[in-house]
């Protein structure tokens, strides 16, 4: 597995960062904060997110989050995004949550506004491809609002994650009071919420809250390449099938279940005339892979 990923590195476009704005108060031009890379070769279909506010561990503050949602916008209806993976370029951090620095220079009507943009950013991060979020090191507030916002999360051993707003006399306002208990249940997260508490990789993912956890590497980027390799799983499966699967999934986990199970129809429905569905039949009756074209 690292020899087709060390290949597939050679094969990746270079990261594109978004167009440059100018630094209002130095009036020179300045490193973008969001960059997007397409993968190509065998992981052709995987898209990559990178988050590098170095100089703020990724802090969540207005740039930051206005080009992460001008690239989210660019990239919705781009069918060739099979999965979207979520990464930090700042060794030791994910996302830090938000920017206090900023936050502090806010009225209160402004915060609110603000804070009420973090909400609209965590649902566009609920994204029509499956997303991944690639955990190296801090995820704190906001940071695993953005994590928990993602389809799945993968986690190293040694990174450090939690709502930890109640410790700064705030609560969460991007999204965890309502994206925590659906994954962990009501009454855990209402004990880490109330609490702060931090957990380590490995103990988020005994909860459930990560899919998967590993032990660090030397580059601190063992998170990654395990997110990398669960998007390499997901490449080869029907992407009009498997974002159908998500919508009903996700509609389906905010009602009854019998409703839910009308909106499982409805998708399975949408799904019946794809060249996808019949291209699979097809592999299974020829006894050979499929070659999924979402279509």
């Amino acid at each position: 597995m690292q020899r087709v990923l060390a290949s597939a590195l050679r094969l990746a476009r270079p990261w594109r960062p978004l167009a440059a704005r100018s630094c209002a108060s130095a009036g020179a031009a300045r490193d973008p904060e969001i960059q997007v890379r397409a993968l190509e070769g065998p992981d052709q279909g995987i898209t990559e997110i990178l988050m590098n506010r170095p100089h703020a561990r990724n802090a969540l503050g207005h740039v930051f989050v206005s080009e992460l949602l001008e690239a989210l916008a660019r990239l919705r209806d781009d069918r060739q995004v099979r999965v979207l993976l979520f990464r930090s370029g700042v060794k030791g951090v994910f996302c830090a949550g938000a920017d206090l620095k900023e936050r502090e220079q806010m009225s209160e009507a402004e915060v609110g506004v603000f804070v009420q943009r973090l909400r609209g950013l965590m649902n566009e991060i609920a994204f029509p491809a499956p997303t991944i979020a690639a955990m190296d090191g801090y995820a704190l507030g906001g940071g695993l609002e953005l994590a928990l916002a993602c389809d799945l999360r993968v986690a190293a051993s040694s990174a450090v994650m939690g709502l930890i707003e109640t410790t700064r006399g705030l609560l969460p306002g991007a999204g965890g009071t309502q994206r925590l208990p659906r994954c962990l249940g009501v009454a855990l997260a209402k004990e880490l919420i109330f609490t702060g508490r931090r957990l380590s990789g490995t103990q988020a993912q005994a909860l459930g809250l990560v899919n998967h956890a590993v032990a660090q590497n030397e580059e601190g980027n063992a998170a990654y390449h395990r997110a990398r390799e669960l998007a390499q799983e997901i490449l080869p499966q029907a992407p009009i099938a498997v974002r159908l699967g998500k919508v009903a999934i996700d509609r389906g986990m905010e009602v009854d279940i019998a409703s839910g199970m009308a909106i499982e129809g409805m998708c399975y429905a949408q799904n019946i005339p794809t060249q996808d569905r019949l291209e699979g039949m097809a592999a299974f009756r020829e006894k050979r892979p499929p070659r999924f074209v979402g279509e």
